[in-house]
């Protein structure tokens, strides 16, 4: 029986990556079925042979994405220590999970801005970040105002994932390569900076 599963997860598997990069290339909107196929080097009714629509395509290639998100998160929050070192491995495992997953900024970009359908997909993914962030700051913070986990939320997970946006831009600037082993260390070092300067502020 597995044996003859193979070929089926093979071909859905590689339909998936092939609407994960057209998605992220050219946006939801975009992108064609017919694309998608051409990509993953099948025919069009078999893509909904799998897939019985597009919108079921893009929740299926997010969901690959939430439970690499989930998987990446899952060890923060059990770590233990004091809120630095938690708020230090949420920072590392949140950049190790966009490292590995360098199309989702782009995906997400061209979801938020193609309107208010692809909101709740996208919140769906956030959420655990944001209540995690929550709960860790705890009553270190005001419950609103500007130093309220929201904000805390906001500015921690854009410093991480508006980079990896950025980086083809400023790979030209730099004069190197930001996603290199040496640019994410230096990167990553600079989260853990201001994540400690946020917290002797707020001590």
């Amino acid at each position: 029986m597995a044996r003859s599963m193979a070929p089926k997860q093979d071909t859905a598997a590689r339909i998936l990556e092939a609407a994960d990069e057209v998605i992220g290339e050219v946006g939801y909107d975009a992108a064609s079925v017919a694309d998608i196929a051409a990509r993953a080097q099948v025919n069009k009714a078999l893509v909904f042979y799998y897939f019985n629509s597009k919108p079921e395509l893009l929740e299926r290639v997010l969901e690959r994405y939430y439970t690499a998100h989930a998987e990446a998160l899952a060890a923060a929050v059990a770590s233990t220590g004091s809120l630095r070192d938690r708020l230090h491995n949420m920072m590392d495992a949140y950049m190790d999970f966009i490292a590995a997953n360098r199309r989702y900024p782009r995906l997400v970009q061209h979801l938020v801005s193609s309107g208010d359908v692809h909101h709740v997909l996208i919140q769906r993914n956030l959420r655990p970040l944001f209540e995690w962030i929550t709960n860790a700051l705890g009553d270190a913070v005001p419950a609103s105002g500007h130093l309220a986990a929201r904000q805390f939320f906001v500015t921690f997970s854009g410093a991480v994932i508006n980079y990896f946006t950025y980086a083809p831009v400023l790979e030209n600037m730099w004069g190197e390569d930001p996603l290199s082993d040496h640019s994410l260390a230096e990167r990553r070092a600079h989260l853990h900076w201001m994540v400690d300067t946020f917290l002797d502020a707020l001590a």
